[in-house]
């Protein structure tokens, strides 16, 4: 493998852990004690996890272990730490046992299916240590939920103590069924998920946040940040940037407090396409009118879900398609609204769905609708762009090199103890890796039910901005300067050596 000068020096990088990890014979999960009110849907799909506690991890004798034989998986799009999380799954391993063994499975949850194994050493893991993308062992979308699948997992885990998936929402979901289905059959593995996605939307009481969003964020701040000086050199453009967050706002929330653009849209407040044009609309004359025909505008590539008669066409085009009937089957109002937008973006709407049977709303060009409405009614030069996989795969940012490490340590421990059905947890993130805390958290806590497919099915709630809490309220306060002024932040790329305040700098939304 040809590596760059800098690929060579993060990988003699040791990302710190909290002082409970460093020495695991003294660390140990005991139960806490919660009030546990579940739904009757959850207590009748999971009744063999339904009543497990939160764990702490707190200082005592660990149990003893013999040799681990625990196989890990990446599941869903790539985030910056994930291989951070194996080489601290393989760490821990090996403390545990010195004869312990890793196996990936390749290519996602398919490779369980299909049992497609490596084996993963010190040689194979070293040269990934602190790398971004998902590449030692790739990942996939598929899932694990017919019945001759879980049959499948079943028996091609068999012969493991513990199973790890690193996922976002859908994957833990299946993490937390896959948990379930083995104490069923009585199979002796565990299973432990790993909150995993840049879009920050797997968040809870429990969940401050989920490895990958701060490198994407930072990445995708750099871009913006550029293309704000180049805004103000040329002074002849709005650029408008869309950006990851198919459910949620999260990114376009911390970017927007990172680098300070004319106006960034969050899908949560929930404005018609009417309010969002003419707020648009309203910018551009204002700033005309204080001689600056320029400006830039951050959209998040679910706003067009928000959009509530979008928002209902979509559901009508989900329901019809699902059902294979024609669009004349859409009520008047979906129609009308159907038609007025772009051809391109018809064409987009009517596309293959995801594999949970949703619109693919990344292939909308939602930035291109707001250009056109607004040209309709007022002439000015746009340029849209589209930034995505720039962040999900880049150099993880020291915090989340420590995040993902001590997350994949604290899943081995969660194995080692017998737990199953838990998701790794984290809090207090935005303070010192020596403060933080550690905890197991059941999947199950997580879970409610939604629409998909047509059918009710269990999931992990997908959080959205909430515009009632401090980062929102920090942004609402800030942006009405920003609509005028040209205050346009440049926050630069990535820094990994020098001042620990703006190499180990945690995401604003964090800290707020």
């Amino acid at each position: 493998m040809d590596r760059s000068l800098l690929q060579k020096l993060r990988l003699k990088y040791l990302p710190p852990v909290p002082p409970i990890l460093r020495d695991l014979s003294v660390a140990m999960m005991v139960p806490m004690s919660v009030d546990k009110r579940l739904k009757p849907q959850v207590l009748k799909l999971f009744p063999k996890t339904q009543g497990l506690a939160p764990f702490e991890l707190v200082r005592g004798e660990a149990l003893k272990s013999g040799p681990l034989r625990v196989g890990v998986i990446f599941s869903g799009g790539q985030a910056a730490g994930g291989h951070n999380v194996i080489a601290g799954l393989f760490d821990a391993l090996k403390e545990i046992h010195p004869e312990s063994e890793l196996i990936g499975f390749l290519g996602g949850p398919l490779g369980i299916l299909e049992n497609r194994r490596k084996i993963l050493g010190a040689k194979e893991i070293e040269p990934y240590r602190n790398q971004g993308g998902f590449e030692l062992i790739g990942s996939g979308r598929d899932k694990i939920e017919l019945p001759e699948s879980f049959e499948r997992a079943l028996e091609n885990t068999r012969d493991l103590d513990g199973l790890v998936v690193i996922g976002g929402d859908d994957s833990n979901t299946n993490a937390a069924l896959l948990a379930e289905y083995f104490l069923e059959k009585g199979s002796k593995t565990r299973v432990t998920g790993v909150p995993k996605t840049i879009d920050g939307d797997l968040r809870s009481k429990e969940i401050e946040i989920s490895f990958g969003f701060d490198s994407a964020c930072k990445t995708y701040s750099e871009l913006i940040g550029n293309i704000g000086k180049d805004v103000l050199s040329s002074k002849k453009y709005y650029h408008f940037i869309k950006l990851m967050g198919r459910s949620a706002s999260h990114i376009t929330l911390e970017c927007a407090l990172q680098t300070r653009p004319n106006l960034a849209l969050i899908g949560e407040e929930g404005w018609t396409m009417d309010q969002i044009v003419g707020k648009i609309k309203d910018l551009v004359i204002r700033r005309r009118q204080a001689g600056k025909d320029y400006g830039m505008i951050l959209v998040p590539e679910g706003l067009i879900e928000f959009i509530p008669e979008i928002k209902t066409l979509i559901d009508e085009l989900n329901q019809i398609l699902a059902k294979g009937e024609s669009l004349s089957s859409l009520s008047k109002e979906s129609r009308r609204v159907f038609e007025e937008l772009p051809e391109k973006v018809q064409k987009q709407l009517t596309l293959e769905r995801d594999p949970h049977g949703n619109v693919q709303v990344s292939l909308i060009e939602t930035d291109l609708i707001l250009i056109e409405k607004v040209k309709k009614e007022l002439s000015f030069n746009a340029v849209g762009h589209f930034f995505g996989y720039e962040g999900r795969a880049c150099f993880p940012t020291n915090f989340d090199a420590k995040y993902g490490r001590s997350l994949g340590i604290l899943s081995a421990l969660s194995i080692r103890d017998g737990l199953t059905g838990t998701v790794a947890s984290i809090q207090n993130l935005h303070q010192p890796v020596e403060k933080w805390q550690l905890k197991a958290v059941p999947i199950v806590d997580l879970i409610h039910f939604e629409v998909r497919k047509g059918r009710e099915k269990p999931v992990i709630r997908k959080a959205l901005v909430d515009i009632n809490q401090g980062p929102f309220i920090k942004f609402l306060n800030s942006r009405k300067s920003w609509e005028l002024e040209d205050l346009y932040s440049s926050p630069g790329p990535i820094q990994f050596f020098g001042d620990p305040e703006l190499t180990d700098s945690v995401p604003i939304t964090l800290k707020s």
